[in-house]
């Protein structure tokens, strides 16, 4: 045999093609959301995929004020943060963020499913998350995929 008939081929930033997706996230579960979210933005999905290099997709989610949380989880789910001062600690459940900031209950539930390390970071920041059905990365040409589509 003259040649290896087979290389491991490792993706670098070079030559990784990056696509824009976008995600409507009107009655879906928000885990599972998260969790599609998450893969697609490390790049789990595409066969080429290496651990140690951003290889995922810029994803766009849209519709993130109608998410749903089963159970009482609405209600019932704490998130916890801190002031940095003494006594400081302030408690908010999901159903005040989705009046407030409803981006920021995706966001959460995404990045607990990244890895803790820069590239978990520089991964996260391919995500964008909007309240309502306009975005505006029109110029990108994203396309629009369903939760159960992706593999």
């Amino acid at each position: 045999m003259e040649s290896l008939s087979y290389k491991t081929i490792s993706a670098n930033a070079a030559t990784v093609t990056k696509e824009w997706v976008v995600i409507d996230a009107t009655n879906a579960a928000l885990g599972r959301l998260a969790s599609q979210t998450a893969k697609i933005l490390r790049g789990k999905h595409k066969p080429g995929y290496t651990p140690h290099v951003d290889c995922g997709d810029n994803v766009i989610i849209i519709n993130a004020d109608k998410v749903k949380l089963s159970g009482k989880k609405l209600t019932d789910k704490i998130y916890t943060r801190h002031t940095g001062y003494p006594g400081g600690q302030r408690f908010a459940t999901p159903a005040d963020y989705l009046r407030k900031k409803p981006e920021f209950i995706i966001e959460k539930a995404v990045k607990g499913m990244l890895p803790r390390t820069r590239l978990g970071a520089a991964v996260l920041r391919n995500l964008k998350v909007y309240a309502g059905a306009e975005h505006p990365h029109a110029a990108q040409s994203p396309k629009t995929i369903k939760l159960n589509e992706i593999k």
